[in-house]
């Protein structure tokens, strides 16, 4: 048997060297983490809560995430441009319900497909909340409803845009309670943070939207909220009737999600990690505490729960988009 040298050993190990350090640097750089909608709305601050904590418990902690801004077309430019991305794990989407499940639902033009992105977790769910702003006449959904059925057309609401969560959920709203479609005029605006802005500013009267895109202004009582579209109260939102309670019922099927996704064909060892990671922002609580206060409810799946669960939102709102006439 040849003799086992100090030169042969530091040869041999140097052989397994550049695998083991490539599994353990993951990310080699920063991961651009795309937010498809632009800053200081719900979706840009998960992406940046996300960034501010999910890095710390991937392979190489100290590359992080770097969020980056790429708006348009209700989610489907930065959506799309993730799609198209080198799957290497360098660039991720922040996926929204609107343009990674409601879109592909209604759109047929969406360019991409809800199913061919490689999803990796979804982080949690954020309620639907109605709003006025507070110096408003109505003090209550029923009386916002009286206000839309005795003058249809008459007053605006703040959306995002056709085939998103602020347009389908309000107009879902007005189904349940028998209104038209169209009894508010939709004035679409760039993200969910200038939406609000629309209302406190009077370009709009009212606003159905992510309950992390109007805490601030609700905490700060320059929006009422009439309603939000949950089981019980929200701790929150103690004053605040459910649907249930404000006899709309099907509205809390409406919520908000952010998930994350990779473009198609991630390698197993970057979904190994991001799972690993993901996981483990159950047990972080400045995690859980920064999501739980601009709204959201953490509610983290790992890869095969998340894509079952965005199955049954793709299913949902494509039944209600043609029960509403909109495709």
């Amino acid at each position: 048997m040849p003799k086992l040298t100090r030169r042969s050993l530091a040869a041999g190990l140097a052989l397994f060297a550049p695998s083991a350090r490539a599994q353990a640097a993951y990310p080699e750089r920063p991961v651009m983490l795309v937010v498809p909608f632009s800053a200081g709305g719900a979706a840009d601050i998960a992406g940046r809560t996300l960034a501010a904590h999910a890095g710390r418990y991937l392979p190489n902690p100290q590359a992080g995430l770097v969020v980056e801004n790429r708006t348009g077309a209700s989610g489907a430019v930065g959506t799309g441009f993730v799609a198209r991305a080198k799957p290497d794990g360098q660039t991720l989407l922040l996926a929204r319900i609107g343009s990674s499940a409601i879109l592909p639902a209604t759109d047929p033009r969406t360019p991409y497909a809800w199913d061919e992105f490689t999803m990796l977790g979804l982080l949690d769910e954020n309620p639907f909340v109605l709003c006025v702003r507070a110096d408003a006449p109505w003090r209550t959904l029923g009386e916002l409803a009286g206000a839309l059925r005795e003058g249809p057309g008459r007053l605006n609401f703040a959306t995002t845009g056709p085939a998103t969560l602020l347009d389908l959920g309000v107009r879902h709203l007005f189904a349940s309670l028998g209104l038209p479609i169209d009894a508010g005029v939709a004035i679409p605006f760039r993200g969910g943070a200038e939406a609000v802005v629309a209302v406190l500013g009077g370009q709009a009267q009212f606003i159905g939207n992510n309950l992390s895109d109007m805490a601030g202004a609700i905490a700060d009582r320059q929006l009422r909220a009439l309603v939000v579209g949950t089981a019980e109260r929200l701790p929150s939102l103690p004053g605040v009737p459910t649907a249930r309670e404000a006899e709309v019922e099907p509205l809390a099927r409406i919520a908000g999600w952010n998930a994350l996704f990779g473009p198609p064909g991630l390698p197993g060892g970057v979904v190994a990690a991001w799972t690993s990671a993901l996981a483990q922002l159950r047990q972080d609580r400045d995690w859980m505490a920064a999501t739980r206060r601009v709204g959201s409810i953490p509610r983290l799946l790992d890869p095969e729960e998340t894509r079952d669960y965005v199955r049954a939102q793709v299913a949902l709102y494509r039944e209600l988009a043609k029960r509403l006439g909109l495709v």
